[in-house]
């Protein structure tokens, strides 16, 4: 026989394993700004002291998960640059070397028009 406790106990991970859901989506929806202040917070109040063993450690665990979300932002944008940076490149390369675009094929052709005139 269950009781209401142990249907209320049994739900409880469910409910829990949502909110981390929620969290986490809640989390990610932050941008780096938000993130990166709310990081400076809570980095300020672990400094000032003062609070619980266990308020210690929801604020370091919080922190741990905006620092998470600051750094892929950070990776995101690094991605994005090295892209950019990366064609520019490619285009500085073939404005050097307008053959570099090329085939070896098409570069014979190039030649052997060149000897004929």
């Amino acid at each position: 026989m269950t009781s209401d406790t142990d249907t209320e106990t049994e739900a409880e991970p469910e409910s829990g394993a949502k909110a981390a859901t929620d969290a986490a989506q809640a989390l990610s929806a932050l941008s780096y700004e938000q993130a990166r202040g709310e990081l400076v917070r809570v980095v300020q109040q672990l400094e000032a002291g003062g609070a619980s063993l266990e308020e210690s450690l929801a604020l370091w665990e919080r922190g741990e998960e905006l620092a998470r979300v600051c750094r892929e932002w950070l990776e995101g944008a690094r991605a994005r640059l090295d892209k950019v940076l990366e064609a520019e490149a490619e285009a500085e390369e073939d404005l050097e070397d307008p053959e570099a675009g090329l085939s070896p094929e098409d570069s014979d052709d190039t030649e052997d028009a060149e000897d004929t005139e």
